[in-house]
């Protein structure tokens, strides 16, 4: 499970990316995704909101995930 971090959620991780894959344990949903990032890092809770995307498209909380699952975490946007 490969993710991908936007703006402020990629300075929060320090990359552009993370690699679930190899950790023991894989998030079900794209709920306990947010979850263990939020428990991982702990900045992520200061953020308004997340957008996540799954394959390509904007996923609901309640989304399962694959192993193969490429995921984008998109953080509020702000701007003129």
């Amino acid at each position: 499970m490969e993710i991908f971090l936007f703006g402020i959620a990629r300075d929060i991780v320090g990359s552009s990316s993370l690699d679930l894959s190899t950790s023991g344990e894989q998030p079900e949903s794209v709920g306990e995704l947010l979850d263990v990032l939020k428990d991982t890092y702990p900045k992520f809770n200061t953020l308004s909101s997340l957008a996540v995307a799954v394959n390509g498209e904007y996923a609901a909380l309640d989304e399962h995930l694959g192993q193969e699952d490429e995921i984008a975490i998109i953080p509020p946007v702000s701007g003129g």
